[in-house]
């Protein structure tokens, strides 16, 4: 894993390197605080040409997780002079639809998750048939080198899951319940999976409806009523968390909610003791690098990760860190 964040790293500093080469031929500190002042003005910190990037997500409405994603986006893109177009379904053939539709507007890069990859194949084929570059970000690394992408960002779903377990473990659970809110994703099982691997104890998959948060709640809050035993909970998106918090409260239970994903609610929660941890994948990272790898390929044809993904994750966070990211989440990009 130390070689993936290299990767990432390396990332970072090419683009600042590229970026600072080209804003001034004077260098120094007036290049810098010529390129801060630009990118604070929402100025492009580049003069390459004016690209367009779509970025094409598996997120329902409302979802905070790609909120930040897709902050992080548009910050890399008015950075490198990129015209961001982002679109978003929650079903895999209306998300390919919007793949196809960016093909059809000659895009010069494509970010795709694949949280469904079957039904998302034939479209990512379609644009590499077009030449067109694709990054895979979030879900779907086993098929994204598979697919042909460029590269894939994010976590490993099944890594991120395994530091659950080993985190339970250290807390001395013995029987946890994995809630799925997404039927079909294949990041989703991979983490419950991961996580029952090094879990000593018993962990159970509760399928709910991610769409309907009060079946959520009530189907959490019947488990718990009816298994006094459970004693970790452990949603899989920082939406759920606040819910199974209630559930949990309402069912009586003692049980310890934990989450994936962070976001200012989960930051507080951490630090008022009604979440023990959260595994953060850093979104923001996601959508940011995304944007910026793509622009190597098209400026300089960079490619990084060496046929593996980039990885943003996992980074397991308890309350001794929270204090600490609460300011960034609550600006909206942690």
């Amino acid at each position: 894993m130390a070689r993936f964040r290299t990767w990432v790293s390396f990332a970072v500093a090419g683009a600042l390197g590229l970026t600072l080469a080209g804003c001034s031929s004077t260098g120094g500190k007036r290049a810098e605080d010529a390129r801060k002042a630009q990118t604070a003005q929402g100025k492009a910190a580049v003069n390459t040409p004016r690209w367009t990037f779509a970025m094409i997500t598996h997120s329902g409405d409302g979802d905070t997780f790609w909120d930040i994603v897709q902050s992080g986006a548009e910050q890399a893109a008015r950075k490198d002079n990129i015209n961001f177009l982002y679109s978003h379904n929650d079903e895999a053939n209306q998300q390919a639809q919007l793949v196809d539709a960016a093909i059809d507007k000659k895009v010069d890069g494509i970010i795709v998750t694949l949280a469904k990859p079957a039904a998302m194949k034939a479209a990512v084929a379609r644009a590499e048939k077009a030449g067109i570059p694709v990054i895979t970000v979030n879900s779907g690394s086993a098929e994204s080198k598979e697919f042909g992408a460029l590269t894939h960002i994010g976590q490993d779903e099944k890594i991120a899951g395994e530091a659950v377990g080993e985190e339970l473990n250290k807390r001395g659970k013995k029987k946890a319940l994995c809630i799925l809110h997404e039927q079909g994703n294949v990041g989703h099982e991979q983490r419950c999976e991961g996580a029952k691997e090094t879990f000593e104890g018993t962990m159970t998959n509760l399928y709910v409806e991610g769409t309907n948060m009060p079946d959520v709640q009530s189907s959490i809050e019947a488990k718990l009523q009816s298994d006094r035993s459970v004693d970790a909970v452990v949603t899989l998106g920082a939406p759920f968390a606040a819910t199974a918090v209630k559930a949990k409260e309402d069912a009586g239970s003692k049980a310890e909610i934990d989450t994936f994903d962070l976001n200012e609610k989960v930051a507080q929660g951490l630090q008022d003791d009604s979440l023990g941890f959260a595994v953060d994948q850093q979104p923001y990272l996601q959508g940011y690098q995304a944007v910026d790898l793509l622009w190597l390929y098209r400026y300089n044809a960079n490619v990084l990760g060496g046929g593996q993904p980039v990885l943003t994750g996992p980074q397991v966070v308890t309350k001794d860190q929270a204090a600490e990211l609460a300011q960034y989440a609550k600006r909206g990009t942690r």
